[in-house]
């Protein structure tokens, strides 16, 4: 089995080199791995149904789709993920298979930690660990996360979803009750300590394990793989569920309801409702964005040389567009 130490902490990049290597190796394979502060989706969610749209704007926070299944996860650098990639293999949905090596060393370290439910690691209790896989062939890849001193108050308020009514036929996150591993050390030790010491107990479990540098041209064509698919909205939003958005937004001129439908990420029918006031009919305002992506600057494109307070008296363009986005409260957008 090769083994991987990637230290790129690139969100979109690593995504990439998921896929790259999936796709690319023909040997077993282990890779550990984190994140700069993002959230991954898994592939077959309605991204905006499972961030805070608030939150996620305001801290600037990336959006990234994987290719595997499973609930929407919040990254930061004091979690460490975990990937194995098994060729010629029938293991898909055997996640026990795949996390059994973390519940070993974990025992080492005097934690008694348990596999729960459908793809969870927990401590008393607790969660610790999600995972989810994806097949390619003969091949599946497993991943992991692995909570060691991640900051839960962030990743709640990343995930916490608005109460806007949102009807999506993806699929919802399930929240649970999370742990950080260090909290159950006996000996402290930080998360790049904890991180040679998986490496090592993995690399020790089979006498054939190799370590794999990544090659200039593999780190080109990840790069590659990243800017052409991981880091586009075509990708990270485009690619979700069809959904109905109901939101509505009080500002300085009246309250707004908004009615949209969104297919392929791109608005199919909008209409606007509320007491405000306007001298311009808002019918004209919901054709122009018909067929106008779902998203901040497409939006402000569209609307940009419209004089809103002509059909929203006392609103601005940045107002409106917080609305079709589902937040509660005009947000401070960019230009």
């Amino acid at each position: 089995m090769l083994l991987i130490n990637n230290n790129n902490t690139n969100p979109y990049f690593n995504f990439a080199l998921e896929e790259y290597l999936l796709k690319k190796t023909n040997e077993d394979l282990f890779r550990l791995w984190m994140c700069d502060p993002c959230i991954s989706v898994g592939k077959n969610q309605n991204t905006i149904s499972e961030i805070n749209a608030d939150y996620v704007k305001e801290n600037s926070i990336p959006i990234v789709r994987r290719l595997s299944g499973g609930g929407a996860v919040f990254h930061d650098l004091g979690n460490l993920n975990f990937t194995f990639i098994s060729c010629n293999n029938n293991s898909f949905s055997d996640f026990k298979k795949f996390t059994q090596p973390i519940i070993n060393l974990l025992k080492t370290l005097g934690i008694n930690a348990e596999f729960s439910g459908r793809n969870d690691l927990l401590i008393n209790g607790k969660k610790f660990s999600g995972n989810a896989q994806y097949n390619y062939k003969n091949k599946v890849i497993h991943h992991g996360t692995l909570l060691f001193s991640s900051q839960i108050s962030n990743l709640s308020n990343a995930l916490k979803v608005k109460p806007i009514k949102l009807e999506s036929k993806g699929i919802k996150s399930v929240k649970s009750r999370v742990t950080n591993i260090s909290d159950h050390l006996y000996t402290p030790m930080d998360i790049s300590e904890f991180r040679s010491l998986l490496m090592n107990y993995v690399y020790s479990t089979n006498s054939s394990n190799l370590y794999y540098e990544l090659t200039e041209e593999d780190i080109n064509n990840v790069n590659k793989l990243s800017e052409e698919k991981y880091s586009t909205w075509e990708w990270n939003f485009g690619n979700s569920p069809n959904y109905s958005l109901v939101n509505e937004l009080r500002y300085t001129g009246g309250t707004v309801e908004f009615h949209l439908n969104v297919s392929k990420g791109s608005i199919s029918d909008i209409k606007f409702f509320g007491d405000f006031f306007g001298k311009k009919d808002i019918s004209i305002i919901e054709n122009l964005l018909i067929a106008t992506k779902h998203e901040e600057n497409s939006l402000k494109e569209k609307l940009n040389d419209i004089n809103i307070d002509d059909y929203f008296l006392g609103s601005t363009v940045d107002v409106l567009v917080s609305g079709i986005l589902g937040a509660k409260q005009p947000l401070l957008l960019t230009n």
